[in-house]
């Protein structure tokens, strides 16, 4: 029982905060025409998740983090897609709300991609807490610490996509919905700014 409670919390300690990848999945709930058209979004977001937490509990955290220009490589590859998504998500409008203009699937997986998996804190974050925790557990007790990240993070990305979906229900004003999209466009471009200044620390 304890590596699952541990792995909950865990996992939604780490996925909770506001970030790029969470803002990329609840807009995609948002600015697709139906739940299911949003759908390639949050699974491969949940996906990439699944991958980096088996990859950190089998010991990969060992290797980068032992590595700086593997830092440096995952945190300029990051920036170049955050103000690339940025500028995309920027450029959505009230057309969206109506179906049009959305991001295709092959876009959406893309994206996703991206920032799940060039997102430098992300994937510090899994590789070093997750599998710096799992450390302590045996065989049988591991498989259960591992489900229990893996269903929190699938359960959080089709929730955030239900809520997005849900969101656009309650006939608000599309251009509540355009102002959601230019912040979350600043917000990642903010963050695109950060990783800039942590390169040269």
């Amino acid at each position: 029982m304890e590596p699952i409670i541990h792995g909950v919390l865990l996992a939604f300690g780490l996925i909770l905060p506001l970030g790029v990848q969470n803002i990329f999945v609840f807009t995609q709930g948002v600015n697709q025409p139906s739940l299911t058209r949003a759908l390639p979004a949050a699974i491969t977001a949940a996906v990439c998740d699944t991958l980096l937490i088996i990859l950190a509990i089998l010991g990969l955290s060992l290797i980068v983090l032992q590595f700086e220009w593997l830092r440096v490589v995952l945190l300029a590859g990051g920036i170049v897609f955050l103000f690339y998504m940025g500028k995309v998500i920027w450029s959505s409008g009230a057309a969206n709300m109506k179906g049009e203009e959305a991001l295709p699937m092959k876009k959406q997986i893309l994206f996703a991609l991206s920032v799940s998996l060039l997102n430098p804190h992300a994937l510090l974050d899994t590789i070093g807490v997750i599998g710096t925790s799992a450390i302590k557990y045996n065989r049988q007790e591991l498989l259960y610490f591992t489900i229990a990240c893996i269903f929190v993070s699938w359960a959080w990305f089709f929730g955030l996509s239900i809520l997005g979906a849900s969101a656009k229900m309650i006939n608000i004003s599309t251009r509540v919905f355009v102002l959601f999209n230019k912040c979350s466009a600043l917000f990642i471009w903010g963050t695109a700014v950060y990783l800039i200044t942590s390169l040269f620390r």
